[in-house]
Protein backbone atom coordinates (compact mmCIF):
# COMPACT_ATOMS: atom_id res chain seq x y z
CA UNK A 1 0.00 0.00 0.00
CA UNK A 2 1.32 3.47 -0.77
CA UNK A 3 2.31 5.77 2.06
CA UNK A 4 -0.23 8.40 1.08
CA UNK A 5 -1.34 10.87 3.72
CA UNK A 6 -3.94 9.46 6.07
CA UNK A 7 -3.31 5.81 5.17
CA UNK A 8 -1.89 3.49 7.84
CA UNK A 9 1.51 2.06 7.04
CA UNK A 10 1.42 -1.63 6.17
CA UNK A 11 3.99 -4.41 6.04
CA UNK A 12 3.17 -7.23 3.62
CA UNK A 13 -0.41 -5.97 3.44
CA UNK A 14 -1.03 -6.06 7.20
CA UNK A 15 -2.06 -3.21 9.47
CA UNK A 16 0.88 -1.85 11.41
CA UNK A 17 0.43 -1.06 15.14
CA UNK A 18 0.72 2.57 16.17
CA UNK A 19 3.20 1.72 18.94
CA UNK A 20 6.77 0.62 18.41
CA UNK A 21 7.14 -2.53 20.50
CA UNK A 22 9.87 -5.06 21.18
CA UNK A 23 8.85 -8.43 19.77
CA UNK A 24 6.10 -6.91 17.62
CA UNK A 25 4.24 -9.70 15.81
CA UNK A 26 3.05 -7.95 12.64
CA UNK A 27 6.02 -9.33 10.70
CA UNK A 28 4.97 -12.93 11.39
CA UNK A 29 1.23 -12.37 11.49
CA UNK A 30 0.56 -14.82 8.65
CA UNK A 31 2.19 -17.65 10.60
CA UNK A 32 0.09 -16.77 13.63
CA UNK A 33 -3.15 -16.49 11.68
CA UNK A 34 -2.51 -19.84 10.00
CA UNK A 35 -2.47 -21.54 13.41
CA UNK A 36 -5.24 -19.62 15.19
CA UNK A 37 -8.47 -21.64 15.18
CA UNK A 38 -11.87 -20.06 14.49
CA UNK A 39 -13.96 -18.85 17.40
CA UNK A 40 -16.17 -15.99 18.49
CA UNK A 41 -13.79 -14.16 20.86
CA UNK A 42 -10.00 -13.85 20.83
CA UNK A 43 -8.45 -13.46 24.27
CA UNK A 44 -4.96 -11.95 24.47
CA UNK A 45 -3.44 -12.04 27.99
CA UNK A 46 -0.38 -10.07 26.79
CA UNK A 47 -1.63 -7.17 24.67
CA UNK A 48 1.69 -5.61 23.67
CA UNK A 49 1.31 -3.57 20.48
CA UNK A 50 -2.00 -5.34 19.66
CA UNK A 51 -0.71 -6.51 16.27
CA UNK A 52 -2.78 -9.72 16.39
CA UNK A 53 -5.91 -7.81 17.43
CA UNK A 54 -5.39 -5.48 14.46
CA UNK A 55 -4.89 -8.26 11.93
CA UNK A 56 -7.49 -10.88 12.80
CA UNK A 57 -11.25 -10.89 12.38
CA UNK A 58 -12.97 -12.25 15.49
CA UNK A 59 -16.35 -10.90 16.53
CA UNK A 60 -15.08 -9.86 19.97
CA UNK A 61 -11.75 -9.39 21.75
CA UNK A 62 -10.61 -9.44 25.37
CA UNK A 63 -7.27 -7.61 25.40
CA UNK A 64 -5.41 -7.86 28.71
CA UNK A 65 -2.03 -6.60 29.89
CA UNK A 66 -0.24 -6.15 33.21
CA UNK A 67 1.03 -2.74 32.06
CA UNK A 68 -1.49 -0.21 33.37
CA UNK A 69 -0.10 2.59 31.19
CA UNK A 70 -0.61 0.58 28.02
CA UNK A 71 -4.20 -0.36 28.84
CA UNK A 72 -4.96 3.22 29.89
CA UNK A 73 -3.78 4.40 26.46
CA UNK A 74 -5.87 1.82 24.61
CA UNK A 75 -9.00 2.70 26.59
CA UNK A 76 -8.65 6.43 26.01
CA UNK A 77 -8.02 6.00 22.28
CA UNK A 78 -11.02 3.65 22.15
CA UNK A 79 -13.24 6.24 23.87
CA UNK A 80 -12.06 9.45 22.21
CA UNK A 81 -10.74 8.57 18.78
CA UNK A 82 -9.93 11.64 16.68
CA UNK A 83 -10.04 14.11 19.58
CA UNK A 84 -7.33 12.17 21.39
CA UNK A 85 -5.26 11.77 18.21
CA UNK A 86 -5.25 15.55 17.72
CA UNK A 87 -4.28 16.01 21.36
CA UNK A 88 -1.32 13.61 20.96
CA UNK A 89 -0.18 15.29 17.75
CA UNK A 90 0.52 18.53 19.63
CA UNK A 91 3.30 16.73 21.51
CA UNK A 92 5.11 16.11 18.20
CA UNK A 93 5.40 19.79 17.23
CA UNK A 94 8.48 22.00 16.92
CA UNK A 95 11.03 21.43 19.67
CA UNK A 96 9.65 18.04 20.62
CA UNK A 97 12.61 16.01 19.37
CA UNK A 98 15.30 17.15 21.81
CA UNK A 99 16.79 15.47 24.88
CA UNK A 100 15.67 18.38 27.06
CA UNK A 101 12.03 18.08 25.99
CA UNK A 102 12.11 14.29 26.16
CA UNK A 103 13.43 14.11 29.72
CA UNK A 104 11.10 16.86 30.92
CA UNK A 105 8.13 14.98 29.48
CA UNK A 106 9.39 11.68 30.85
CA UNK A 107 9.45 13.26 34.31
CA UNK A 108 5.94 14.59 33.72
CA UNK A 109 4.76 11.13 32.64
CA UNK A 110 6.08 9.61 35.87
CA UNK A 111 4.51 12.33 38.03
CA UNK A 112 1.11 13.00 36.49
CA UNK A 113 -2.12 11.55 37.80
CA UNK A 114 -4.13 12.67 34.75
CA UNK A 115 -4.94 9.51 32.73
CA UNK A 116 -5.48 11.38 29.46
CA UNK A 117 -2.23 13.33 29.72
CA UNK A 118 -0.37 10.18 30.72
CA UNK A 119 -1.75 8.32 27.70
CA UNK A 120 -0.67 11.06 25.29
CA UNK A 121 2.79 11.19 26.86
CA UNK A 122 3.03 7.42 26.47
CA UNK A 123 2.64 7.84 22.70
CA UNK A 124 5.26 10.60 22.67
CA UNK A 125 7.76 8.59 24.75
CA UNK A 126 7.19 5.49 22.66
CA UNK A 127 8.05 7.35 19.45
CA UNK A 128 10.94 9.42 20.82
CA UNK A 129 12.51 6.96 23.27
CA UNK A 130 15.32 4.53 22.59
CA UNK A 131 14.14 1.82 20.19
CA UNK A 132 10.52 2.12 21.31
CA UNK A 133 11.28 0.24 24.51
CA UNK A 134 8.88 0.16 27.45
CA UNK A 135 10.92 -0.22 30.63
CA UNK A 136 10.44 0.77 34.26
CA UNK A 137 12.77 1.02 37.25
CA UNK A 138 12.25 -0.67 40.60
CA UNK A 139 10.12 2.26 41.80
CA UNK A 140 7.83 1.96 38.78
CA UNK A 141 9.24 4.96 36.94
CA UNK A 142 9.51 4.88 33.15
CA UNK A 143 13.27 5.10 32.48
CA UNK A 144 13.89 4.59 28.75
CA UNK A 145 16.50 7.10 27.47
CA UNK A 146 16.10 9.51 24.57
CA UNK A 147 16.22 7.77 21.19
CA UNK A 148 17.90 10.42 19.00
CA UNK A 149 15.75 9.80 15.93
CA UNK A 150 16.02 12.22 13.04
CA UNK A 151 12.27 12.65 12.55
CA UNK A 152 9.97 10.65 14.86
CA UNK A 153 6.84 9.51 13.07
CA UNK A 154 3.43 10.47 14.41
CA UNK A 155 1.14 7.46 13.80
CA UNK A 156 -2.18 9.24 13.22
CA UNK A 157 -3.44 6.83 10.55
CA UNK A 158 -2.46 3.79 12.61
CA UNK A 159 -4.23 5.22 15.66
CA UNK A 160 -7.37 5.74 13.56
CA UNK A 161 -7.19 2.13 12.37
CA UNK A 162 -6.93 0.98 15.98
CA UNK A 163 -9.88 3.15 17.02
CA UNK A 164 -12.00 1.80 14.14
CA UNK A 165 -11.61 -1.75 15.46
CA UNK A 166 -11.67 -0.97 19.18
CA UNK A 167 -15.47 -1.16 19.44
CA UNK A 168 -15.07 -4.94 19.27
CA UNK A 169 -12.71 -5.06 22.24
CA UNK A 170 -12.63 -4.87 26.00
CA UNK A 171 -9.28 -3.65 27.37
CA UNK A 172 -8.40 -4.80 30.89
CA UNK A 173 -5.44 -4.15 33.18
CA UNK A 174 -4.75 -7.55 34.77
CA UNK A 175 -2.25 -10.38 34.67
CA UNK A 176 -2.38 -13.46 32.48
CA UNK A 177 -3.85 -15.69 35.20
CA UNK A 178 -6.90 -13.39 35.41
CA UNK A 179 -7.35 -13.62 31.65
CA UNK A 180 -7.37 -17.42 31.73
CA UNK A 181 -9.95 -17.36 34.52
CA UNK A 182 -12.34 -15.49 32.17
CA UNK A 183 -12.30 -18.09 29.38
CA UNK A 184 -15.59 -19.44 28.09
CA UNK A 185 -16.87 -21.66 25.33
CA UNK A 186 -15.98 -20.54 21.80
CA UNK A 187 -12.97 -18.49 22.96
CA UNK A 188 -9.55 -18.69 21.32
CA UNK A 189 -6.40 -17.56 23.17
CA UNK A 190 -3.21 -16.05 21.77
CA UNK A 191 -0.33 -15.50 24.20
CA UNK A 192 2.73 -13.41 23.43
CA UNK A 193 4.49 -13.37 26.82
CA UNK A 194 7.83 -11.70 27.54
CA UNK A 195 10.17 -14.19 25.91
CA UNK A 196 12.31 -16.71 27.76
CA UNK A 197 16.02 -15.78 27.64
CA UNK A 198 18.06 -17.30 24.84
CA UNK A 199 20.80 -18.18 27.33
CA UNK A 200 21.26 -18.10 31.14
CA UNK A 201 23.17 -14.81 30.84
CA UNK A 202 20.79 -13.14 28.39
CA UNK A 203 17.37 -11.64 28.86
CA UNK A 204 14.95 -10.37 26.24
CA UNK A 205 12.56 -9.02 28.86
CA UNK A 206 14.35 -6.08 30.43
CA UNK A 207 11.87 -3.65 28.92
CA UNK A 208 8.93 -5.36 30.61
CA UNK A 209 7.43 -3.96 33.78
CA UNK A 210 7.56 -6.43 36.66
CA UNK A 211 9.59 -9.08 34.88
CA UNK A 212 8.42 -12.51 33.81
CA UNK A 213 10.45 -15.36 35.25
CA UNK A 214 10.81 -19.01 34.33
CA UNK A 215 8.22 -20.00 36.94
CA UNK A 216 5.69 -17.77 35.19
CA UNK A 217 6.63 -19.27 31.83
CA UNK A 218 5.85 -22.73 33.22
CA UNK A 219 2.64 -21.49 34.84
CA UNK A 220 1.47 -20.15 31.49
CA UNK A 221 2.14 -23.51 29.80
CA UNK A 222 0.11 -25.29 32.47
CA UNK A 223 -2.79 -22.89 32.08
CA UNK A 224 -2.72 -23.46 28.32
CA UNK A 225 -2.89 -27.23 28.84
CA UNK A 226 -5.83 -26.85 31.23
CA UNK A 227 -7.69 -24.54 28.84
CA UNK A 228 -7.24 -26.97 25.95
CA UNK A 229 -8.65 -29.79 28.06
CA UNK A 230 -11.78 -27.63 28.49
CA UNK A 231 -12.02 -27.15 24.72
CA UNK A 232 -10.45 -23.67 24.48
CA UNK A 233 -7.47 -23.65 22.07
CA UNK A 234 -4.37 -21.66 23.06
CA UNK A 235 -1.51 -20.50 20.84
CA UNK A 236 1.73 -19.31 22.50
CA UNK A 237 4.75 -17.65 20.89
CA UNK A 238 8.22 -17.71 22.43
CA UNK A 239 11.89 -18.23 21.74
CA UNK A 240 12.81 -21.69 20.49
CA UNK A 241 15.06 -22.97 23.30
CA UNK A 242 15.50 -26.25 25.14
CA UNK A 243 13.54 -24.72 28.03
CA UNK A 244 10.52 -23.71 25.94
CA UNK A 245 10.53 -26.99 24.02
CA UNK A 246 10.36 -28.78 27.37
CA UNK A 247 7.56 -26.73 28.92
CA UNK A 248 5.51 -26.87 25.70
CA UNK A 249 6.06 -30.61 25.38
CA UNK A 250 2.34 -31.34 25.71
CA UNK A 251 1.30 -28.94 22.95
CA UNK A 252 -0.71 -30.39 20.08
CA UNK A 253 1.57 -28.77 17.52
CA UNK A 254 4.83 -26.79 17.57
CA UNK A 255 6.10 -24.76 14.64
CA UNK A 256 9.70 -23.52 14.65
CA UNK A 257 11.27 -20.91 12.38
CA UNK A 258 13.81 -18.08 12.29
CA UNK A 259 12.91 -14.41 12.71
CA UNK A 260 14.86 -11.17 12.50
CA UNK A 261 15.23 -9.40 15.81
CA UNK A 262 14.88 -5.61 15.86
CA UNK A 263 15.76 -4.78 19.48
CA UNK A 264 19.14 -3.20 18.67
CA UNK A 265 19.34 0.23 17.01
CA UNK A 266 22.61 -0.95 15.49
CA UNK A 267 21.70 -2.92 12.36
CA UNK A 268 24.92 -4.95 12.62
CA UNK A 269 23.82 -6.26 16.02
CA UNK A 270 20.40 -7.39 14.80
CA UNK A 271 20.26 -11.12 14.27
CA UNK A 272 18.03 -14.04 13.50
CA UNK A 273 16.73 -16.03 16.44
CA UNK A 274 14.66 -19.14 16.71
CA UNK A 275 10.93 -18.61 17.19
CA UNK A 276 8.42 -21.17 18.39
CA UNK A 277 4.62 -21.25 18.09
CA UNK A 278 2.99 -23.83 20.35
CA UNK A 279 -0.67 -24.71 19.78
CA UNK A 280 -2.73 -26.44 22.46
CA UNK A 281 -6.01 -28.05 21.47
Amino acid sequence: MSARAGAPRHVNGHCRPFLKWAGNKYRIIERIRALLPPGRRLVEPFAGSAAVFLNTDYARYLIVDSNADLINLYRILQAEGENFIRYCRRLFGPGANTPETYYRRRDEFNATGDPRRKAALFVYLNRHGYNGLCRYNARGGFNVPFGRYRRPYFPAAEMRAFHARAHRARFVHADFTWAFAQLREDDVVYCDPPYAPLSPSASFTGYSAGGFGLDQQERLAKLAEAAARRGVPVLISNHNTSFTRRIYGNATRCERFQVQRYISCNARRRHEAGELLALYG
